[in-house]
């Protein structure tokens, strides 16, 4: 059995509306034909006529006018779905969920995520930061924040932020009472704050010695899993501590803390925001998008 589309509806509203077979046509923006084999059609599924017809004028039935009655109120619910859907992709909104390290998250807050939420206040911005990569897809994420070489190949990459240098630092105070080193044999002879991988094992200190990258296991007493933590031990003269250059870069103009073995610092990939390019990308995601771009180009304000 034939059952009753949504256009057929919408091609008998037209017709009673405009009272014109030719007019409904034109505002539909089909044949005249096709209008006039949809109205019949459907007549003839229902089993009763809709319109008088003659061939100076067109009219409801008695139960034309009961039927559009009956579905017009539903018509119209429908398209004013299909618009608010349309206007949702247009107009960021609902929730944006994204998945971070919480190193990135606070890196990108201030230039990025803060600004965002403040330009699009009707999207709940939802951040869940964990050590380890996951699957955003799987997890049911929009995008990830993470350093670009940790992204899957098939992923979108936005670059957020050039390559950064891994910078070296111990406080004032700390450094009044140790030699300040100058080579990198020289960290063997300090206390070294260091940093646990979401694997469990203790990451290197990575450096450039002669030019060549190099990675260092260095001693110290102190271990943490959250890089502002690593900071916060410096700060309190524990040690030295390797982090990423925005990270302690107001510490250093600041003079509360002191950067050392600069000439063999490395340079690590940058941050990027990332997301699946095979699924359809949400409004508030693209303006996201976009607002990275324009950080980029030096633009927001």
């Amino acid at each position: 059995m034939h059952k009753t589309g949504l256009v057929d509806l919408q091609v008998l509203l037209a017709v009673a509306r405009r009272q014109s077979f030719r007019a409904a046509a034109l505002e539909l923006e089909m044949s005249t034909s096709a209008v006039s084999s949809a109205v019949a059609g459907l007549e003839a599924r229902l089993g009763v006529r809709l319109l008088h017809r003659t061939t100076r004028s067109l009219a409801l039935t008695d139960a034309g006018r009961h039927f559009i009655g009956q579905i017009a109120p539903a018509v119209q619910q429908i398209a004013d779905a299909e618009a608010a859907i349309k206007d949702q992709r247009l107009t960021p909104s609902g929730t944006l969920r994204i998945n971070s390290s919480l190193g990135a998250a606070l890196m990108a807050y201030a230039p990025l995520l803060g600004e965002f939420s403040r330009r699009h206040p009707g999207v709940v911005l939802d951040i869940v930061t964990q050590g380890k990569m996951v699957d955003i897809v799987a997890e049911g994420f929009d995008a990830g924040l993470r350093p670009s070489h940790l992204v899957p190949r098939d992923m979108v990459r936005v670059p957020i932020t050039d390559a950064v240098p891994l910078t070296i630092v111990g406080s004032p105070g700390y450094l009044s009472h140790w030699p300040q080193p100058r080579q990198v044999a020289d960290l063997q002879r300090h206390r070294c704050i260091r940093n646990r991988l979401p694997d469990g094992a203790l990451s290197p200190w990575q450096l450039l010695a002669q030019g060549q990258p190099v990675e260092i296991d260095v001693p110290g007493n102190q271990v943490f899993d959250a890089p502002h933590l690593m900071r916060e031990a410096a700060l309190c003269g524990l040690g030295l501590a390797q982090l990423a250059h925005w990270y302690v870069a107001d510490d250093i103009a600041r003079g509360t803390l002191v950067a050392v073995l600069d000439a063999h610092a490395p340079r690590l990939p940058g941050l990027c925001l990332y997301y699946a390019g095979h699924r359809h990308v949400p409004a508030a995601l693209r303006a996201l998008v976009d607002l990275v771009h324009e950080v980029r180009a030096g633009g927001a304000a």
